[in-house]
């Protein structure tokens, strides 16, 4: 049986905003966070899913000189709630919280980027669940991660 994505779009706070200017903003979200430090960047999105890549370089391998599984579920997660968050519909007020996430790692990767690409199962007033397919540069699947988001009332309305 296959999940079929829920429907999603955007909210209002982003009515009259490109993709593109959408992405510039995450993206100016990242200095000084994981994000910077293992240099994941948001790279393209629709009305229903979000992408973001990684450099595979050295700082990103195990000792074994493969790609570190934390570091691919840390892209899927970054890419994971950055999708809830822009998607959801009063983003102001509330903010989206990992409550659990699973991997299944099939391939690595040695170099190159690796491409996380976040789509909704579903999209609930409270929880969100979403699938996120880890690719390489060629295509090829690294790792299929489920994600579940708790919607919880935003403490800090500051970086809304």
């Amino acid at each position: 049986m296959k999940c079929e994505p829920a429907k999603v779009g955007l909210p209002r706070i982003f009515a009259g905003m490109t993709h593109e200017e959408i992405l510039e903003i995450l993206n100016s979200r990242c200095s000084g966070t994981l994000m910077e430090t293992l240099s994941i960047e948001y790279t393209s999105m629709t009305d229903h899913s979000l992408t973001a890549r990684m450099p595979v370089t050295s700082k990103h391998l195990q000792p074994v000189g493969l790609l570190h599984g934390g570091a691919t579920v840390s892209l899927a997660e970054t890419v994971g709630s950055a999708a809830s968050q822009i998607f959801m519909e009063d983003p102001h007020n509330f903010v989206a919280v990992g409550q659990e996430i699973a991997a299944n790692h099939v391939r690595s990767a040695r170099s190159g980027y690796v491409h996380a690409t976040a789509e909704f199962l579903h999209k609930g007033r409270r929880t969100h669940v979403l699938e996120i397919r880890v690719k390489n540069d060629e295509g090829a699947l690294i790792s299929f991660v489920k994600m579940t988001n708790a919607i919880v009332p935003r403490a800090n309305k500051e970086r809304a």
